[in-house]
């Protein structure tokens, strides 16, 4: 199962053990479970500290737990193999049984070893879900930590039954004690803010008692983590307050336009710069959502912003890096049927519709590219376009068109989703130049039809926006308020593309600082520094 290669880095890997561990796996006579058995012997062949047995009793097969030796009531089961996105999510497991601390903030790690109850999560992810290793990694974490929980992380493809019979259309989904918890990305802070009624008020204490910055950039996307390296860069006390940092860095795969850089994935680019807003020492403060914004003229001399949970940050200048999302149909049946066919991310999802029928809606680049992914694993492909004709490059509409199993419709207008309570059966197309309706019988409709600023909470401050809600900025960055400035997908800027948002952030960066030295700091910062 392994090369050499992944041979060699595991073995040293296993190398940070401290104590014992156990595989224990439970198999049938099926392929998957041969390879289960090859994959855990070369993992106790690496390791004196490793050892695995196949005698588990466990209604899945295959699947195999990883427990400490010493403790038998700490341990996790994965349901499949946990190869692919999901490989480091396995050494993870083996390393945190055996002992080796993780890196995860001390407070959060009492905070697991302190819920009382008994918590059996059962999640299920896809291989090629860039989303899905957070939640598989938190709660591995959480299990091995607390004798009350226990996790069992689900290969979706090997259990199709039961994805089926679960109504799963869109990883991770995330079960706890047989009742569905959370569909979506989430990290240990989520997970505890929901099973802790007290963590949402530890975190905003531990916020607001935070001295006032010099630059306070909210958002954690390209445009927000340039801001931050250039300020910091500069000697200005940074502080970034990310909702998710990375932003759609954390929903895109192939990158091979970023000038430097023959090729890379936006999850891995994402935890390059986080690691560079580490090594600039910046105050990363992630899953942190903005809802208000006093600017100075009404905070008495620095800009204040309000988090969901309470919490207040101060700062001297101000850097708005929120991003967008992705844009919503509107029509009706699209909310009612969100994670019950109605998708966002092919890559995360699209294992999920294997050998049915889909709809992608939205002609651009995102949505031809998503097409011709999910050609190769869905049985048919609709692709529906509002315009006339395809916006996307020409060569991906060649390929597009290429494909045998995709029908592609323009001056399409989709109307209704359509399903049986549980899932999506259907949608309902209009021909905008005739006016024709018909109904198109499918399993699944991924959308993709362009972005939405993340500016609503912005209305009201005296911030110009445009029409479209985007923050207005100048040449330098900087908005109408005084020592206020935006860059990235929120704002005016055209072309929304990565390598745009690094350099806007950056400009913006550099108007901040210009802004900064020509103006001298309010007495509560000079008391704070």
């Amino acid at each position: 199962m392994l090369d050499q290669t992944m041979q060699t880095q595991l073995k040293q890997y296993l190398a940070n053990l401290r104590e014992p561990i156990e595989l224990v796996a439970s198999l049938d006579e099926s392929e998957k479970s041969a390879q289960t058995r090859e994959l855990l012997s070369e993992i106790a062949a690496l390791h004196e500290h490793v050892s695995a047995s196949f005698d588990g009793t466990d209604a899945r097969k295959p699947s195999f737990i990883i427990r400490r030796a010493s403790d038998a009531n700490k341990w996790v089961r994965f349901a499949g193999l946990p190869m692919g996105h999901e490989f480091t999510s396995l050494v993870l497991a083996l390393l945190w049984a055996g002992g080796h601390p993780p890196k995860v903030d001390a407070d959060l790690i009492e905070q697991v070893r302190a819920l009382e109850g008994d918590y059996e999560f059962e999640m299920y992810f896809s291989l090629s879900c860039h989303n899905c290793p957070d939640v598989v990694q938190a709660l591995t974490l959480m299990a091995l930590e607390n004798t009350h929980i226990t996790a069992t992380l689900i290969e979706g493809g090997t259990f199709q039954d039961e994805v089926e019979e679960r109504g799963v259309l869109a990883v991770p989904a995330t079960f706890l004690n047989g009742t569905s918890f959370y569909n979506g990305k989430m990290e240990l802070t989520e997970i505890l803010s929901k099973l802790d009624s007290g963590a949402d008020d530890k975190a905003a204490e531990k916020m607001s008692a935070k001295d006032p910055f010099e630059v306070l950039i909210v958002g954690g996307g390209p445009a927000g983590a340039a801001a931050g390296v250039y300020t910091a860069r500069k000697g200005f006390r940074t502080g970034i307050a990310a909702e998710r940092f990375g932003g759609q860095l954390q929903d895109t795969l192939g990158i091979e336009n970023l000038p430097g850089t023959g090729y890379t994935e936006g999850p891995k680019l994402s935890d390059d710069l986080k690691k560079q807003v580490a090594d600039n020492e910046i105050d990363l403060i992630d899953l942190a959502r903005a809802t208000q914004l006093k600017p100075a003229s009404e905070a008495g001399g620095m800009h204040e912003v309000t988090f969901a949970n309470g919490a207040v940050l101060k700062t001297r200048a101000l850097i708005l890096a929120t991003g967008a999302r992705w844009r919503n149909l509107g029509v009706p049946g699209e909310a009612e049927y969100r994670n019950k066919g109605v998708a966002y991310c092919p890559h995360c999802d699209g294992p999920l519709f294997k050998g049915k029928r889909i709809a992608v809606i939205g002609g651009g680049n995102s949505g031809v590219e998503a097409a011709i992914d999910l050609a190769k694993i869905v049985g048919h492909v609709t692709l529906i376009e509002y315009d006339d004709k395809l916006r996307a490059d020409e060569v991906l509409q060649r390929k597009l068109r290429s494909l045998p199993n995709v029908e592609i419709v323009t001056s399409g207008q989709t109307t209704e989703v359509t399903g049986d309570v549980s899932r999506v059966n259907g949608l309902v197309l209009k021909d905008r130049k005739s006016g024709d309706e018909r109904r198109i019988e499918l399993e699944g409709v991924f959308v993709q039809i362009g972005l939405v600023p993340n500016t609503e909470w912005l209305e009201g401050t005296g911030l110009d926006l445009s029409q479209y809600g985007e923050i207005v900025t100048d040449e330098e960055g900087a908005t109408n308020l005084p020592g206020i400035y935006a860059a990235g997908d929120a704002t005016t800027v055209p072309h929304k593309q990565i390598v745009v948002a690094m350099g806007e952030g950056s400009k913006a960066a550099l108007g901040a600082f210009d802004y900064l030295i020509r103006n001298e700091p309010v007495e509560d910062v000079a008391k704070a520094a």
